[in-house]
């Protein structure tokens, strides 16, 4: 099932904030909580399932966004950005360290909010599927994987669709279609490299130009493999390792 991504504003100018949720929505974004001080952000952090947070450093409460992004470090496995009109040495040194996974500084357009969003994500997931922490790297580009699904974008939305869900992927000159249970995607990315961003486990290249979930082949033959009753042409090799497979 895709979902957007879900995302926590935590600012205490309700006219700032609002313009944020404003900005996000058109976007594609889900807005989970709207809060102004960190208390309000901590309960919406324990009840509702969030993706990203974004945090003013200065809160309507005694407790800081810097507070608020140790508490997320030390409880939650979420990225969080830092939005403020503070980019003084003092203050930046202070945001440092916490880590957060972006700093954006007011006033910003649409576009430096979406892509601090998107590069944080992006080096947040890198990380988190490698077994890694930010002391471990120089904060690479990445993709969008989240744990168990993957994000993609369909006209302004970003949908996160469950590796489960995808039946296979095909290579259409630069444009991949990624195809799941009742959808179809369009992303471009060579083959080999979103076949990185997949379980290991559970996908393969079949073919030159596809990517197999193997979970949903239904049926083989020495040239093909059934997914959705959809032949899918298969290398030798991959020929090889389905009946090695089918025999172990």
């Amino acid at each position: 099932m895709e979902k957007p991504i879900k995302i926590l504003i935590v600012e205490d100018n309700v006219i700032i904030a609002d313009d944020m949720q404003s900005m996000l929505e058109e976007i594609g974004y889900e807005i989970v909580g709207n809060v102004i001080v960190y208390e309000q952000a901590e309960e919406v952090l324990r009840t509702t399932e969030v993706d990203l947070v974004l945090i003013d450093i200065i809160l309507a409460s005694d407790k800081t966004g810097i507070d608020l992004g140790k508490h997320i470090r030390a409880n939650y496995n979420i990225p969080f950005i830092f939005v403020t009109s503070n980019s003084d040495r003092a203050t930046v040194e202070k945001a440092k360290i916490v880590k957060p996974n972006g700093y954006l500084v007011k006033p910003f357009e649409q576009q430096d909010l979406y892509t601090s969003i998107e590069i944080a994500l992006s080096n947040f997931n890198y990380l988190d599927k490698q077994g890694l922490t930010e002391d471990d790297v120089d904060k690479p580009m990445s993709n969008s994987v989240l744990k168990d699904s993957i994000f993609v974008k369909k006209q302004h939305l970003y949908y996160r669709i469950n590796f489960t869900d995808i039946q296979f992927i095909k290579a259409d000159n630069v444009y991949l279609e990624v195809n799941t249970v009742d959808k179809k995607f369009l992303v471009r990315s060579p083959l080999k490299d979103y076949l990185e961003k997949l379980p290991r486990d559970k996908f393969y290249r079949a073919h030159k130009s596809y990517i197999v979930n193997v979970d949903h082949i239904g049926a083989v033959n020495s040239k093909d493999v059934m997914i959705n009753d959809k032949l899918i042409p298969i290398s030798k090799e991959f020929k090889e390792f389905i009946i090695s497979s089918m025999n172990s």
